[in-house]
């Protein structure tokens, strides 16, 4: 899996805490955090016997099941934990990267914008908008949300750097450099290497 892609499923999986059972530890979880992808399946499958309209627990087995390529699955339970909780940033992000891992990036667009639209929405929905209309060659579309994901969160270093990507592409190499930099600075892998690149 690619780093960058590691690096966005972090961010996404950090971002927020589910009410309800947020203290909660279950088996699953436990299961999860060591690997063990089947087990955890296994444990959130029989939880949702007795609690169907969990949406943490279906939001956690379909990222048990992304973890093993099971996307169909995951796809699955990410759906119906948004029907449950249409405004829930997590599940909406989980499923713009899910859909952009699979190269389908329209999907990824829709739902990392639905985020973005929700009042409160966090920087990560529109770096994931941009990271998709980036991917369909919308380049100003791109640029506009890769700097309102910046406007966001200052240390944002994976932005700086998708966005210096981009510069380069459109051969704003002086723009580029300067985002090279910033990435650099806050330590986004890849960033520095970027700069020697395209900046000496």
């Amino acid at each position: 899996m690619k780093k960058s892609t590691l690096v966005v499923i972090s961010l996404i999986s950090s971002l927020f805490v589910f009410s309800c059972s947020e203290n909660k530890v279950s088996n699953g979880d436990k299961y999860y955090n060591d690997s063990q992808f089947d087990q955890a399946i296994a444990e959130y499958s029989n939880e949702l016997k007795y609690a169907p309209n969990d949406v943490r627990v279906l939001y956690h087995r379909g990222r048990a099941h992304e973890e093993l390529g099971n996307f169909d699955e995951a796809e699955s339970d990410f759906e119906a934990a948004l029907d449950l909780d249409p405004n829930n940033f997590q599940v909406l992000l989980s499923l713009a990267n899910l859909h952009h891992k699979e190269k389908n990036y329209t999907n990824a667009l829709l739902f990392s914008n639905r985020a973005a639209e929700i009042p409160g929405a966090p920087a990560m929905a529109s770096f994931m908008k941009a990271r998709a209309l980036h991917q369909m060659g919308k380049t100003d579309d791109a640029l506009k949300a890769y700097s309102n994901a910046i406007t966001l969160d200052k240390d944002f270093g994976q932005a700086y750097y998708n966005r210096g990507l981009l510069k380069i592409g459109i051969k704003n190499v002086k723009g580029a450099c300067e985002d090279f930099q910033l990435s650099s600075a806050l330590e986004y892998p890849g960033a520095a290497e970027a700069f020697k690149k395209y900046c000496k």
